[in-house]
């Protein structure tokens, strides 16, 4: 089973703390669909043996786009991949998005998940973030889609400076005052080139502090579990049969294609990213080129990719599949460098699984990192 996401490249405006790459301008908007819709076409050939299991419309804010767009591009892929007969296809979209109105509409399409964008349910927040919404449309879009979707998921930030544990325990028993069956929450980072990082350096907004985000991680962990969530990747949480399926492919290492500018794609043994301009994109696309860069993964590469993917989630690394796949050798050195995680309680191997303990889940990815198998084969 495979996935297919499909990159929308267009904001109404630019988040504070984004570093994705999409445009605020709309002009290409058109050019910019029908651009897509060959891609699909021109990609088909990848998965002739493939069954298409999830269609994902990521961004950029996908839900800029009409519905007919969004019918069109979803007829693109049916007409040429074979796709299983209940796929999951989600929209990513942003609650200023979602009238009533809207919200109808896309349910009588194929789409059947929605992930929103709200980040947070208070106003100063996202003023700070430079959201396009405001905290009574977060609530309203949420009262509106659980009418007509059963599948949603929502987006919350954590560790956004001078945030209380109180303000942010309100947050989460706010949203899960919806009866939202899927909670995506991430730190805030502090990405270089973007508006963020400005307002930092010119002392406008504090910097955020890491021992805040462990605290609201720990609060998130605990108050979601003790509600029914289970914590199956390092930011996602989701009730029992309502896990993302598109993202849960890509962390068990399962193929999927990246249509649109600055997509990924990958095939198990390559990795290949689309050009992260849309003028370029369009152009390559109008002269029947694919715009992307392909990598063929070495064996240090796929065994990183595995640690990294394998830690964040609740599957673990096995490191039956690490001898297996990979040799004794990355085994010798994978249980090398796990000793002192195991040794401070950061790591511990149950069935030959090893997986984050509970004290070091919010140090997952440093603990990959020195994990991770370096220049072996060079």
């Amino acid at each position: 089973m495979s996935g297919i996401y499909i990159h929308i490249p267009f904001c109404k405006q630019a988040c504070h703390y984004c570093d994705f790459h999409f445009s605020t301008s709309m002009k290409k908007k058109e050019e910019m669909v029908l651009a897509i819709a060959k891609e699909i076409q021109m990609r088909k050939n990848e998965f002739q043996d493939e069954v298409v299991e999830t269609i994902y419309f990521g961004g950029g804010t996908p839900s800029v786009l009409q519905i007919s767009e969004l019918r069109f591009l979803i007829d693109e892929v049916y007409k040429n991949y074979k796709v299983t007969e209940n796929p999951e296809i989600t929209l990513e979209a942003n609650p200023d998005d979602l009238s009533s109105e809207r919200i109808i509409e896309l349910s009588k399409t194929p789409i059947n998940r929605l992930s929103i964008g709200i980040q947070s349910f208070f106003e100063d927040d996202l003023k700070m973030m430079n959201r396009a919404h405001n905290s009574a449309e977060a609530k309203n879009c949420l009262e509106e889609a659980t009418k007509y979707f059963d599948n949603i998921s929502l987006d919350l930030i954590y560790g956004i400076p001078g945030m209380s544990n109180e303000k942010w325990k309100q947050n989460i028993e706010t949203a899960l005052s919806f009866g939202i069956p899927h909670i995506s929450s991430y730190a805030l980072t502090v990405e270089p080139k973007t508006a963020l990082n400005k307002l930092i350096q010119t002392g406008k907004i504090a910097k955020p502090n890491d021992e805040l985000a462990q605290e609201h991680f720990t609060i998130l962990v605990e108050t979601l579990e003790a509600n029914d969530f289970i914590h199956y990747e390092l930011s996602n949480f989701g009730k029992e049969n309502y896990f993302s399926k598109n993202n849960s492919a890509y962390w068990l290492g399962k193929n999927y294609i990246g249509i649109g500018p600055s997509a990924h794609s990958y095939d198990g043994i390559s990795r290949s990213w689309n050009v992260s301009n849309n003028s370029l994109y369009l152009k390559s696309i109008q002269e029947d080129k694919l715009p992307n860069e392909i990598e063929i993964l070495s064996l240090a590469d796929r065994y990183n990719e595995y640690i990294m993917t394998g830690l964040r989630t609740i599957w673990g690394v096995s490191l039956n599949r690490i001898e297996a796949e990979f040799g004794i050798e990355y085994l010798d050195y994978l249980q090398k460098q796990a000793q002192k995680f195991l040794s401070d309680d950061l790591l511990s191997i149950d069935n030959n699984i090893l997986k984050p303990t509970s004290k070091g889940k919010f140090l997952t990815d440093g603990i990959a990192s020195d994990l991770f198998y370096l220049n072996l084969e060079e």
